[in-house]
This record gives C-alpha cells, structure tokens and sequence, in this order.
C-alpha cells in the first residue's frame, strides 16, 4: 500500500472534481495500493503536512509526497515506486548528482539561475495544463543524486523514522525539498532519480520575494 500525501487549497469536492492531481486518482482507483491522504482547504505548510503522515501510526509504509498540480501519467505508478526504492531510499524525478554552494535551487548554480550543466542533471517530467504534457529532458535516468526535486518524492516511513528524517517547517512552500534532501543525505541516505511519467501544471515561483525570503533562511541554516 503506498500512501499519496498532498495538500491543497482546493475543497474537498472541487479537489476531486477539478485539480490534476484529484483527477489523476480518481483515474487509477482501479489500483487500490494507493491510498490517497489528502488535505483539504489546507492553511498549512508542507513540512507540517507531511510530517504528520511521516509520523502517523499507519501499517502504510510507501509515502509519495506530491504537489496538488500534478498530473499521474503513469499508471504503473506503483510498480514504478517500489522498484524504485529497491534501489535508492528516497527517490524522484528529476534532480542533480552534485551539489554546490550558495545554489539557489536543484537545478541551478547561481542567483541568476543560471543551469547547472547536463552532465550533472538526471530525470524528465512534463509541463502543461492538461495531462501528457510537453517533455523537460534533464539527464540520464536513474541515477544517484543530491538534490531532488520536491514536485514528487517518495521514501519508506520506517527509513525516515529510523533516519530522524524529516521536513523543517521553517521552509512552508519553498526550499522544504532542497533542506529535505540535505538533510537526508547527512543522514547517509541514497537519493536518486526514477523514470515516473508526470505532468506538472506549474513551473515554480523562483524569484518571487517569498521565494527569495525562504532561499536567506535556507542559507542561514546551511551556511551555504
């Protein structure tokens, strides 16, 4: 069983009705491995949101944590996340091999988002607004990496228990996954890339003062 944990401002209904996300689900109820933990209307930010599930009472060990503006293309979505897990104990899909200092983001090197070079990006995920959108190819796929991106992750509760791996609230919308991933992998946990089929209706909010607020309190923590 495979918990899909994502928050939305969406109600309840119109989550259901209309997000990319919502629809996606209710398009592979045929897999009842996925069980769907959804919050509603949410006020919250992420960390809380799926720490809460992290450390939930639940016999569910798969977590996905996943924006609300996704759409699942892939419906061997469950065998795609297991097989993944096999071989990295955090896996998503797309990210990068190296990490440098003062990056603004997985993909980027400097403050004036400048990309990273190819050899050091691994994943694909589409963008647009309706489901099967146009490609982003990054690189090789899987592969191990340092840095994920944090429209998709997918971890074993128990590795995270174990690993006292979490997300910090400091980071509500922007930078949890980045601070995530460092965080785990100072924990000794393998991160890595997996060929998931989705569609992302958003491209980010990079630069935006919130955003830039965020990436001085990541750096404050990090130092780099």
């Amino acid at each position: 069983m495979i918990e899909i944990i994502s928050a939305t401002r969406h109600s309840e209904s119109t989550f259901w009705q209309k997000s990319a996300l919502g629809l996606s689900l209710r398009r592979l109820s045929i897999d009842q491995r996925l069980v769907p933990h959804i919050f509603f209307a949410n006020k919250r930010g992420l960390p809380e949101i799926y720490n809460s599930r992290i450390q939930a009472d639940s016999k569910n060990d798969i977590l996905v944590f996943v924006h609300d503006d996704v759409w699942i293309d892939d419906y061997f979505i469950t065998e795609r996340v297991v097989t993944g897990l096999k071989h990295f104990e955090v896996i998503g899909v797309a990210g990068n091999r190296h990490r440098v200092s003062n990056q603004p983001g997985w993909a980027f090197v400097d403050d004036e988002f400048t990309w990273d070079n190819k050899e050091n990006l691994s994943g694909r995920i589409a963008h647009g607004k309706q489901p099967f959108g146009k490609i982003s190819a990054f690189g090789p796929s899987p592969a191990q990496c340092e840095l994920l991106d944090g429209v998709f992750l997918a971890a074993k509760r128990s590795t995270l228990v174990e690993k006292n791996v979490t997300f910090d609230p400091s980071f509500d919308f922007h930078f949890y996954d980045m601070d995530f991933c460092r965080t785990a992998r100072d924990r000794k946990l393998k991160l890595g890339t997996w060929d998931i089929c989705l569609t992302h209706q958003s491209g980010g909010a990079f630069g935006t003062p919130t955003w830039r607020k965020k990436l001085d309190t990541y750096r404050k923590k990090w130092g780099s």
